[in-house]
């Protein structure tokens, strides 16, 4: 008589599980137990595959009592396939992969499952040692749950943005991670994110394929090496569309590099050439590798070309390798390529050159109480005020990515307006009072709102047909008087004091306003240094002087500019000198000393100007061009001092903004096209951070940038005006706050939405 083999006991006594519940055996689980009983009679690791999509309801009793024996049994791992819809419903399907979860090596799902699964899965982990997933329905990634037997974690082809802060905090033994053609597009949050992983060699986000300029580009799947040695294609292993005995069951994780290169022994000179590159044997360039394109190198007779395939967009980003090499110094590979000292080397370089890891120049972050203490026992470092206020800031910014975001609620005080919905179009923060600023909406309302509190100080309701407030400007002398401009070319000035201390739907307001002679088109006001004049610009070529005390119109300058002039402003301290910005691609300075019949001088940018604005010390201009063209100038001759070179998207409608942060120190600016606010030295045009906008829906829309300014009482502080892709969606005011930790507030995992503005102004 035959003596039953484990395995054929298992498969026996899951027969009989069947007849206890009274449903038949699932073929897909007898063909698993064939397959196992194969692999031992080889001697064979005895692995067993389980396909969860082809498991039904009426499955899933017999198959969970079976899995609480397989936990027992000479089966020494198990490899989990959905490839498919998956019949079960989610909390069946996870409580059949918790049940095996000491014995969980491969998870592979694909297209399956709802949020309430991977929420379940990212918080409380899993045992197994191969995640690859490609249905993950979260925005913005925060996998925090205990994952310590995890080393290979496929992400690619998922819709994902960005990481929350937690991200990858409980993979102490993940070496591989992959995120090919996802939205991933943030240097900042994921290099913070990854550098949480301390065993991790190998991490890519595109993949560099190597072929020979004579021959056609071959398939990615076999483009990888079978054996898995060095740098398997995990992903491309796993394809949906491979049988399952050609899946990942059959590769070795082990990642062992061979000692001895061998050209024949490979299949292609492509494959020669992988290998040489993932060993740094090969001469390679960082400088010639264009995200998204292709670069060759010549070995002996050979020409090869490397082309990239699966780039996620954050390989686009100027320096993206360098970055990426600089800041993970413990990574061996990065996009199939090796990294080499010589890498390294030109990664310090290229970061220390281009970036800023802590604020001020700091080269290493100190601890607050200490700087404290040394501003209190007067420390000679801290003689002056503004260098402890510098080091204050870089020990309290330190290295976090995640800074803190906050929408204004804008609340309201009276019932009968409960369920309407005030539309912010243009704000400004008040010259003296931290804790005010003032905005103007969609709808032609002035409201003045108190930004630490959230509440409304006082509301001015519209005048006649509604129309955006495009200008607004208060005037420093008379903080209590704000200028109000709309896109229907009304121009108004109003004293808040007597606005009223409630939304209302009337018309009627006692808020002493004094009108103006309109100004057709308007896009943008500004008051000068001596609150006695103030210019209008608009959808024109002219530009119309005023008077404030007289309430009249003193004069219009005709055809300034070629097209029409965007946005016009006064010097902060010389009361006569302006500058103007046109979509003709010139910004212009004037003084009103003389006629301005003709500039002081004219700067030109490639695209057309969208902003330009005076540094607080008038000593520079900053000229923001469509699709991220930003220059600071020299104010007294309009010389180049800065080319910020940010990275363009290649919109024409990508309407770029840029504003000063901390006095003269930093600029911040956004476009309409992009959720990202770029924060550089005004002094050396270094980055120093880029900020992700995030909010608090739970659709995956995106949020942009439609204005911004720089809280002028709080260094490293903003706000931003930010619109949404969805054109239901109301436009919120944002505050960013760099110094304060992300968790101050509750934070979301999900994603944001947004409409960009194709309008004008400031």
């Amino acid at each position: 008589m035959a003596i039953l083999t484990e395995i054929a006991i298992l498969e026996q006594k899951y027969i009989e599980l069947c007849k206890k519940y009274g449903v038949q055996p699932n073929t897909a689980i007898l063909s698993a137990f064939f397959e196992a009983e194969v692999k031992k009679s080889r001697n064979v690791r005895c692995i067993m595959n389980l396909l969860l999509d082809r498991v039904k309801y009426d499955d899933f009793h017999p198959l969970l009592e079976l899995c609480n024996e397989i936990n027992t049994s000479e089966v020494e791992e198990i490899d989990l396939f959905v490839r498919n819809s998956c019949s079960l419903e989610d909390h069946y399907a996870l409580s059949l992969i918790r049940s095996v979860d000491d014995k969980l090596r491969i998870v592979h799902v694909h297209d399956s499952f709802g949020k309430n699964f991977w929420r379940d899965v990212c918080i409380q982990g899993l045992s197994c040692k191969v995640l690859n997933v490609r249905s993950l329905h979260f925005h913005k990634l925060n996998i925090v749950g205990e994952f310590t037997q995890l080393h290979t974690l496929i992400l690619d082809k998922n819709r994902l943005h960005g990481f929350g802060e937690g991200c990858f905090s409980c993979m102490p033994n993940l070496t591989y991670l992959s995120m090919c053609d996802t939205l991933v597009s943030d240097l900042w949050t994921t290099s913070a994110a990854i550098s949480k992983l301390p065993s991790l060699k190998k991490l890519r986000f595109q993949i560099w394929i190597c072929c020979s300029d004579s021959s056609p580009l071959k398939s990615n799947s076999s483009s990888s090496s079978s054996t898995g040695a060095d740098f398997p294609d995990v992903s491309e292993h796993m394809d949906a569309d491979l049988p399952v005995e050609e899946t990942l069951h059959s590769m070795d994780f082990s990642y062992n590099i061979p000692e001895e290169d061998d050209l024949h022994s490979c299949n292609s000179v492509s494959a020669f050439m992988r290998k040489k590159v993932r060993k740094g044997k090969m001469p390679y360039q960082p400088n010639d590798v264009l995200p998204g394109g292709s670069f060759t190198r010549q070995i002996g007779n050979v020409g090869l070309k490397y082309i990239s395939s699966k780039a996620s967009p954050i390989c686009l980003k100027k320096h993206y390798r360098m970055y990426m090499i600089n800041s993970l110094p413990n990574l061996k590979v990065l996009d199939n390529l090796a990294i080499r000292k010589s890498d390294r080397d030109r990664a310090g370089e290229t970061y220390s050159s281009n970036f800023e890891h802590l604020p001020y120049k700091r080269k290493k972050k100190e601890n607050v109480v200490r700087v404290l203490e040394k501003r209190e026992t007067r420390s000679s470092r801290y003689k002056y005020q503004n260098s402890y206020t510098r080091s204050l800031c870089a020990a309290r910014m330190g290295s976090s990515a995640w800074p803190l975001l906050h929408s204004l609620p804008f609340s309201k005080n009276n019932q009968e307006d409960e369920n309407r919905r005030l539309s912010p179009r243009q704000f400004e923060y008040h010259p003296l009072d931290p804790s005010l600023m003032v905005f103007g909406t969609l709808d032609g309302e002035v409201v003045v709102l108190n930004h630490e509190s959230g509440k409304i100080a006082r509301y001015i309701p519209s005048h006649g047909a509604l129309s955006s407030i495009l200008g607004l400007c208060w005037l420093k002398t008379y903080p209590s008087m704000v200028i109000a401009g709309s896109a229907n070319g009304s121009l108004k000035l109003y004293d808040i004091q007597k606005a009223s201390r409630t939304v209302t739907t009337s018309g009627h307001t006692s808020s002493g306003s004094v009108t103006f002679d309109e100004f057709d088109q308007l896009t943008s006001v500004h008051v000068n240094s001596t609150d006695k004049l103030f210019l209008a610009s608009g959808y024109s070529k002219d530009v119309a002087l005023y008077d404030i005390g007289s309430g009249k119109r003193l004069q219009v300058f005709a055809d300034m500019h070629q097209e029409h002039i965007n946005v016009v402003k006064f010097a902060n301290h010389s009361p006569s000198v302006f500058a103007t910005s046109s979509f003709d691609k010139d910004v212009k300075l004037w003084d009103l000393r003389q006629e301005p019949s003709r500039p002081c001088y004219t700067a030109s940018s490639t695209k057309g100007n969208v902003m330009v604005c005076f540094s607080p010390d008038d000593r520079y201009l900053l000229t923001s061009a469509v699709d991220n063209e930003v220059k600071q100038l020299l104010t007294v001759d309009g010389r180049v001092h800065l080319n910020f070179e940010i990275v363009p998207t290649g919109s024409s409608m990508n309407y770029t903004r840029s504003y000063y942060m901390n006095g003269n120190d930093y600029i911040i600016s956004g476009s309409c096209d992009e959720n990202m606010i770029r924060v550089c030295c005004a002094q050396t045009g270094r980055r120093l951070r880029d900020v992700p906008l995030e909010g608090s829906d739970s659709d995956f829309s995106m949020m942009f940038v439609q204005s911004l300014r720089g809280d002028p009482f709080r260094d490293f502080n903003m706000s931003v005006l930010a619109a949404y892709t969805r054109p239901s969606s109301v436009s919120e005011i944002v505050k960013v706050n760099l110094l304060a930790p992300k968790d101050a507030i509750g934070e979301q995992s999900c994603g944001l939405h947004c409409f960009p503005s194709n309008s004008m102004g400031g």
